[in-house]
């Protein structure tokens, strides 16, 4: 599976809350996921039990498959390959690209974070990562970002390569139209759709709508 555009535009690359309560959440992504918004979702779960992780993604990967969106799971190749997941999503303290792409084989994603460096970039492009992730974009309440950057990261990348770049950290529908006119592939996005007032569902609509009236 890779990591894909259907339509060409900037697709919404969406994480999960670093909590989630597997008693309610699973119907919560599931009106999140039937929006048809979402092209891409990343299981990120902080301070959690292994066993834990491992019910989240049984509970959300068929979710996902029903309607064709990849499952990618933060941190641990480990974990997504022996749980079925359709890839992982490393950062420089977590394994290494050449780890995560041992464990999961050329047939699964894995994405990088590369922060500001497109030097980083580059030498993961070119080992094959599937995708390179830049930020923060904008101050996020989700985790401190170690770096700042601005839109022009991605004009410079996308004039230079073909890998995906994922844009990430404090993006919202009121502040995405300078990254995707900048070219980014996808916008990660948490807060934006959680964290909106009128419910998650229109959260999703929302950072959609914005993404094509910027396309325009």
């Amino acid at each position: 599976m890779t990591i894909v555009n259907a339509d060409d535009q900037t697709g919404l690359y969406l994480l999960t809350p670093p909590k989630i309560d597997l008693a309610v959440f699973p119907d919560r992504l599931k009106s999140v996921l039937d929006t048809g918004a979402i092209d891409c979702l990343q299981l990120r779960l902080k301070d959690v039990s292994d066993d834990e992780i491992r019910k989240a993604i049984d509970a959300i990967l068929p979710l996902c498959a029903d309607r064709d969106i990849p499952l990618i799971l933060n941190d641990r190749p480990d974990i997504a390959k022996k749980s079925g997941a359709d890839g992982v999503h490393v950062g420089e303290e977590d394994a290494s690209y050449d780890e995560a792409r041992a464990i999961m084989g050329e047939e699964h994603i894995v994405g990088v974070s590369c922060y500001d460096s497109r030097h980083r970039a580059m030498e993961l492009g070119e080992k094959g990562a599937d995708y390179v992730a830049f930020g923060a974009f904008y101050p996020t309440q989700t985790k401190e970002a170690k770096t700042s950057v601005t839109p022009e990261i991605i004009e410079i990348w996308t004039t230079f390569t073909t890998v995906p770049c994922v844009a990430i950290g404090g993006i919202t529908a009121d502040n995405l139209g300078p990254i995707v006119e900048a070219g980014a592939d996808f916008i990660a996005v948490t807060g934006g759709v959680w964290n909106h007032p009128d419910g998650a569902e229109a959260g999703a609509k929302a950072i959609k709508a914005a993404i094509a009236a910027a396309s325009d």
